[in-house]
């Protein structure tokens, strides 16, 4: 029997249909015009924001602008090696930036690329530079507190892990010595912090500098570096604060606490500006472009505490704001204060006048406050803001130089000293039941009757004859962390302070 042609011609149209072909197409298109870092390209239109693209000559380029008839690729390379006419391919993803245990201990590029010689960095690990923040259900309260080692920082603006604590104040007030004593001193601390330390348009020499310090205190082995550097194109630095999140949310998922040093924000919202205006996108307030808010709002809020169902991991952040003569009412500084929770402010005349870190009391505040700080720190630093808020107030007042009574001349006496207290030089951060000692002596009243220039010798020699005589009660503070200072401890500390304070007086 026969078959009839219906018969072929419904096979034949079956084999079409389920025809698969064997070969791939790709997208491809064109480069228009390319200048100061910016692609224009012609021919790929089902290109999405923030996809990466393949330039023919190798460069990477990012796509910002998805217009009518092209786009506008910011590209991460000199523009030198792309011209007009060049091909581009669509790689059908997002950027992502390579993670994991072997970024520890290396200084890299906002693409993962290693900066420092030590060869190629070996991981199969990537994650997207740009993901949604976990949102409120994911998350738990900040409680947990995060030592950085420097009395007037643990003492007065607390900060937790999850935190986002911003750091401000004009240029050379050492908020990059702030920050690089917090890295320091999870060392010591040893809870195994994970860090990580991103150069946003800063000179190459600084940034070796910043990790020549980190390599000498040991601190480079639970540290990377993410580095743009001032000569690296605008869109690697504005890639850098998000890679380094990328990098610092691998292990906070894994349940691992990390901290992030954004230095600094200013110069990342400059380079956004930069690529804004060459993208001819509509300036705003000081040219900057209408969306420069959530460019740091989508940043910082991915900084946070998991549930313990998310494995309990945290991401606390630092960010660095550079204000012009301690102007913190700028665009750029009132944007990110009111993102963070808290802001630790430092005083460009409090630091030329010697006090280091040139901490303002009234300016500095963590929103997070007592809930992150351990007990035995709450109750010896309980008033010691309001304390000194009403020194700087009192002695202000005294340079009328009315004649004070007796209280408030006690009053000046005690926060004089306190100030010199909380005075700390670089790269020496304090354990906790270190500086609970010390605090516990000054707001005491163990100071009052020296001199202010004995007040700093005074701490260093109680904290050697505490080490030597009585190791065990520092032991017994760090141990009543949780649960607080007891009225026996308490008494073990003054029994001890006063032994210490006949031999200062014999000594000198």
């Amino acid at each position: 029997m026969g078959i009839r042609p219906e018969e072929i011609t419904s096979i034949i149209k079956e084999k079409i249909n389920n025809f698969v072909p064997q070969t791939q197409t790709e997208e491809v298109g064109t480069v228009i015009s390319v200048g100061d870092g910016i692609a224009r390209i012609y021919g790929l239109n089902k290109a999405v924001a923030g996809e990466l693209l393949d330039f023919q000559s190798g460069i990477k380029g990012m796509v910002m602008n998805l217009e009518y008839d092209n786009i506008g690729c910011v590209l991460m390379g000199p523009d030198t090696e792309v011209k007009e006419g060049d091909s581009v391919k669509r790689t059908g993803k997002v950027i992502s930036i390579p993670v994991g245990e072997a970024l520890l201990g290396r200084v890299v590029n906002p693409l993962g690329q290693p900066l420092d010689g030590k060869g190629a960095v070996n991981t199969t690990d990537f994650r997207p530079m740009e993901v949604v923040a976990p949102g409120v259900v994911e998350r738990q309260p900040v409680k947990q507190p995060l030592q950085t080692g420097l009395k007037a920082v643990d003492a007065m603006v607390p900060i937790g892990k999850g935190q986002r604590e911003l750091i401000i104040g004009d240029r050379q007030t050492g908020k990059t010595a702030v920050a690089i004593d917090a890295i320091i001193n999870q060392k010591q601390q040893g809870e195994g912090v994970i860090c990580i330390y991103v150069a946003i348009g800063q000179k190459q020499s600084t940034v070796a500098q910043v990790v020549q310090t980190l390599t000498d205190f040991g601190a480079m082995s639970y540290t990377i570096v993410v580095a743009a550097n001032a000569s690296d194109p605008a869109s690697l630095l504005y890639a850098a604060p998000y890679a380094g999140c990328a990098m610092g949310e691998y292990f906070m998922w894994k349940g691992k606490d990390v901290l992030i040093v954004y230095d600094d924000l200013s110069k990342h919202a400059q380079a956004y500006r930069e690529m804004s205006l060459l993208l001819r996108r509509p300036p705003g307030r000081e040219a900057y472009p209408g969306d420069v808010f959530y460019l740091h709002s989508r940043l910082l809020e991915r900084a946070c505490k998991l549930s313990e169902k998310n494995g309990g991991g945290s991401l606390t952040a630092l960010p660095i704001i550079e204000t012009q003569a301690n102007d913190i009412s700028a665009y750029i500084p009132t944007n990110v204060i009111s993102i963070t929770d808290g802001q630790i402010y430092l005083d460009a005349n409090l630091f030329r006048s010697g006090v280091k870190p040139a901490i303002d009391v009234g300016f500095s505040v963590s929103r997070v406050g007592g809930s992150a700080q351990k007990k035995t720190m709450r109750k010896v630093s309980g008033t010691l803001r309001i304390d000194l808020a009403q020194y700087q107030e009192l002695e202000s007042f005294a340079q009328f130089g009315s004649e004070l009574d007796k209280e408030s001349q006690l009053q000046l006496a005690r926060g004089q000293r306190m100030k010199e207290i909380l005075k700390q030089s670089q790269y020496s951060p304090m354990l906790a039941e270190e500086q609970v000692l010390v605090l516990f002596a000054g707001t005491k009243g163990y100071v009052d009757n020296i001199s202010v220039n004995s007040v700093l010798p005074y701490q260093k020699e109680l904290l050697t004859f505490v080490k030597s005589s009585h190791p065990e009660l520092l032991k017994e503070i760090a141990a009543a962390s949780l649960s607080g200072i007891s009225e026996e401890l308490e008494q073990k500390i003054i029994s001890v302070l006063e032994e210490f304070k006949k031999l200062f007086k014999e000594n000198k």
